[in-house]
């Protein structure tokens, strides 16, 4: 329905309908909504504005007032300079509570005061940001739509376990389970790690004697070949590991991420890289087809091992999978 968006968190999206004649947006919008409502069941709102900030702003006041009907145009300046006066600064996208703090001493209390300071008072108080929120908030775009994902800076694939793990067997086949995920994370959002951190630790909640301890390395290239993620976390969980504790948790954190065109080859580079690459990507496409873990690594365990977090009472996934879909029968 739109030509481009921005997927800014979970639960919410920034559209870009510039390519729309004005008198089309708004019924769009409620397009949008109903659309929303009528395949996923899921109520939303609408905020219609010049820039991001008063885009979040008018959702805030399509949120709080049911005259809007779920949806609350800003575009009109008039319109702006009527209901930014009611909007607490503190609703005001990127004002936190210290941000609120400091602007209250001067006499700033709604997004309409904001809109009104000058420039550079509110980059001093607030660093550029402040600067850009006020410029923002006059209809002024500093914040272009990111149509690209930034490069994620770290990966973290870490869980308690369903018993508590007390042999190395059992920690070897829940870190190759993790580092295996991780890797299959790496190479969905196309990026390759340069380090790894490995942790274990006993349940500090409990009698039993505690345990807690971590270590890092780096690759010998950047990588997000399954083979190569899990050796070194297992190497670096076996350096870990003591006998006669009762673990509750491990985890791995991927750090230092590049794209994974981007890298520092190793002096000697593996041939059969290439082929490698192709393997785990085909991995991959199975396990999202026929679901998780229908394609694994032997070293990562049975998929029923006693050390996996039980998740009998998680909440179904309608709106994600559809093998979790309720069914209807009809006579």
């Amino acid at each position: 329905m739109v030509p481009t968006i921005e997927t800014y968190s979970i639960d919410e999206s920034f559209l870009n309908l510039g390519e729309f004649r004005e008198r089309e947006v708004e019924p769009l919008a409620r397009e949008l909504r109903e659309r929303v409502r009528r395949w996923v069941g899921i109520p939303t709102c609408v905020g219609i504005a010049p820039t991001k900030t008063l885009a979040k702003v008018a959702n805030f006041i399509a949120k709080k007032r049911p005259q809007y009907l779920g949806v609350c145009d800003l575009r009109s300046s008039q319109v702006r300079a009527e209901l930014l006066s009611t909007v607490p600064v503190d609703e005001v996208w990127g004002i936190g509570a210290a941000s609120a703090a400091k602007l209250a001493k001067i006499g700033v209390q709604t997004a309409a005061d904001l809109a009104t300071l000058d420039p550079d008072n509110a980059r001093a108080l607030m660093t550029v940001t402040g600067g850009r929120t006020v410029y923002e908030l006059r209809g002024i775009s500093c914040l272009p739509l990111e149509l690209m994902e930034p490069t994620r800076k770290g990966i973290a694939v870490t869980r308690s376990f369903g018993a508590p793990v007390t042999t190395w067997r059992e920690m070897r086949e829940a870190i190759a389970s993790y580092a295996t995920r991780a890797a299959e994370k790496m190479r969905r959002y196309k990026v390759a790690a340069e380090n790894i951190f490995v942790f274990m630790h006993t349940n500090n909640f409990n009698n039993d004697p505690f345990y807690s301890n971590g270590a890092s390395a780096r690759f010998a290239e950047t990588t997000n070949d399954t083979g190569e993620v899990v050796a070194l976390a297992v190497r670096l969980g076996e350096r870990l590991w003591r006998d006669g504790f009762r673990y509750s948790k491990t985890g791995i954190m991927i750090t230092e991420l590049l794209p994974e065109t981007i890298g520092q080859p190793a002096l000697w580079g593996d041939l059969d890289r290439e082929r490698r690459e192709r393997a785990w990507k085909a991995m991959d496409k199975l396990n999202a087809t026929l679901g998780r873990d229908t394609v694994r690594i032997l070293g990562a365990g049975p998929k029923n091992a006693a050390w996996k977090l039980r998740a009998e009472h998680r909440s179904p996934r309608w709106t994600t999978r559809w093998d979790e879909l309720p069914r209807v029968r009809s006579h």
